[in-house]
């Protein structure tokens, strides 16, 4: 026998005789259950959208439509203009995440990493406003914008996310800053760099994690917003997609095989960016909650 024959022999032997380790077993047979759970109503949607109207309440119900009924997404997507419910969507998710980003970020880097008195007391300050419930605020906020003469337009959605006023935000972006070396910041300001120099050279390249926690977070809650879109938009060519589907559904309420799949053209891309996004998601959220 030669000595790497021997060498692998001696190999797959150790690899038969090492012990199952049950407890990993279970836990993965756990959370496989669990997942099936939880999918199981997003797996009843899809399959409710493939069926014809008189499959829909059979019972017992059947997971696998027969036939399929693939005509139902392009009739329940030209029954609304469901276009331009998408379009409008992601442009306030665009223009959230411009103001959102920009400005929390450069909040987050003042709490983190300048020096100013009160700096502490101001930050729990901004935390205390997480105590606030939106719906105390809508009504001061409907008489301002009202003022303005922004009521029916997109303004009061995108402006107020320029002044950072979303303190969970700005929370993440300090956690995230603090865990940065305060030697380099420095070091940048012994050569010279401003501050704003120093934000867009040296701590926007190093914080795309958390950049793209609060990207996330921003077309989640955009996309699924309904209070607020209802409050201020009036006009059905401004709906989002959480407005449309509200009035799919009182117009096509009986038709539940069309709601399903307008159900599902509204869910989908939020399922798919997690997907694309979800490395960025887990580290972000790893290094926000490192420092305090």
């Amino acid at each position: 026998m030669t000595p790497i024959t021997a060498g692998t022999s001696l190999k797959v032997a150790s690899a038969q005789k090492r012990p199952i380790d049950w407890a990993k077993v279970l836990a993965h047979i756990i959370l496989i259950a669990g997942s099936i759970m939880f999918l199981m109503p997003f797996i009843y949607v899809v399959s409710t959208s493939l069926k014809t109207a008189g499959d829909v309440y059979t019972f017992p119900p059947e997971f696998i439509p027969d036939p399929v009924a693939w005509e139902n997404y392009p009739d329940a997507l030209t029954a609304m203009p469901f276009d331009r419910f998408f379009l409008n969507t992601i442009f306030l998710a665009v223009g959230r995440i411009l103001g959102l980003t920009l400005s929390c970020s450069l909040a987050g880097f003042a709490f983190a990493k300048l020096r100013w008195k009160g700096r502490n007391t101001v930050f729990f300050v901004v935390l205390l406003t997480l105590m606030i419930p939106t719906e105390v605020t809508l009504i001061p906020r409907y008489i301002l914008f009202t003022k303005l003469g922004w009521i029916n337009s997109f303004a009061p959605l995108l402006v107020p996310g320029f002044f950072a006023e979303n303190a969970f935000f700005v929370f993440l972006f300090r956690q995230f800053f603090m865990t940065m070396g305060q030697d380099l910041i420095d070091a940048a300001r012994i050569d010279g760099c401003s501050f704003a120099g120093l934000f867009w050279r040296i701590i926007v390249p190093n914080a795309k994690p958390v950049f793209a926690v609060v990207a996330i977070y921003v077309i989640q809650n955009n996309w699924n917003s309904f209070l607020l879109p209802m409050i201020y938009l009036t006009d059905r060519a401004k709906y989002t997609l959480a407005l449309g589907l509200r009035l799919f559904n009182e117009q096509y309420y009986s038709q539940t095989h069309l709601l399903m799949a307008a159900s599902v053209f509204v869910v989908i891309p939020i399922v798919i960016l997690f997907f694309f996004m979800q490395r960025y998601f887990i580290q972000g959220v790893v290094f926000t909650g490192s420092k305090g």
